[in-house]
């Protein structure tokens, strides 16, 4: 799961910055049947863990956006990132494109500094698992079309990487699709609430994380909104022995809206 800390403890460098409403939950579809909590949890850590046994290098392409000004419609900041990725412990990063406030660029390197770091270290401190959250029963509800079991997420201690809210579970794969809710613990005084949104889907045989929604009611300068999103994505086992050359998997610079989209 992604360092939820990371992406918001960088709001602080781009202020002022606010945005869009915050984001709410899909309500749960009320069931007469109740399934066995302790078994959608079980299946759940079971398919992380097989899901980790598929990852492949790829190539994930994304997209920052950052609003700053209760009546912004446009970002005040364009950023797009070309990610590598060899498992188990190798990322690297490119900025291929930058828009807007040179803050935006110095914020997203900072995130991917982290999560390249993060990445060589081994870590998964925010995993959906019973290492970090006590789960509750709350309904189902379709999520993009598919059927999933909501499960209420109560972290079993305050960590800057886990959240009070749920996730939504796949019916039928048991792969989290979306984490949502508030910050068990803030980075900072500065931060009075910060809500999180992170959404899961597949790309090349492998699930991982494709958007990322941070929103904060920071003091004095109001709420601010800061987005990820995969906007584009390649597997390829050649990547394992281009990754670290100069210049290798550089491709020519291209618009920001002419990227392919991420299969859904």
């Amino acid at each position: 799961m992604v360092r939820i800390y990371t992406v918001v403890t960088v709001f602080l460098l781009a202020l002022p910055a606010t945005a869009p409403a915050q984001v709410r939950p899909a309500a749960p579809v009320p069931t007469t049947e109740h399934p066995d909590l302790n078994t959608i949890v079980d299946r759940l850590e079971q398919a992380a863990l097989a899901n980790r046994d598929n990852y492949r290098p790829y190539v994930l392409t994304r997209q920052y956006l950052m609003y700053g000004g209760e009546e912004q419609q446009k970002p005040s900041s364009e950023v797009l990132a070309r990610i590598t990725f060899v498992p188990p412990t190798t990322k690297e990063y490119e900025i291929v494109e930058a828009h807007g406030s040179s803050r935006g660029e110095g914020v997203v390197k900072h995130i991917l500094e982290n999560e390249a770091k993060a990445t060589q270290r081994g870590d998964a401190p925010g995993a959906v698992s019973r290492d970090n959250y006590i789960f509750t029963y709350l309904g189902q509800s379709s999520l993009d079309g598919h059927p999933c079991y909501i499960l209420g997420l109560q972290p079993k201690r305050k960590e800057k990487n886990l959240v009070i809210g749920r996730a939504w579970v796949d019916g039928q794969t048991f792969l989290v699709r979306r984490v949502e809710g508030q910050m068990s613990k803030l980075p900072s005084w500065w931060l009075k609430s910060v809500y999180v949104t992170l959404d899961f889907n597949e790309a090349g045989g492998m699930w991982i994380q494709t958007g990322t929604k941070a929103v904060a009611d920071v003091r004095i300068f109001g709420t601010h909104l800061l987005t990820a999103q995969a906007v584009n994505f390649q597997s390829d086992a050649a990547l394992a022995r281009n990754l670290g050359r100069p210049g290798a998997g550089r491709r020519p610079q291209h618009l920001l809206g002419a990227v392919i989209p991420v299969q859904h």
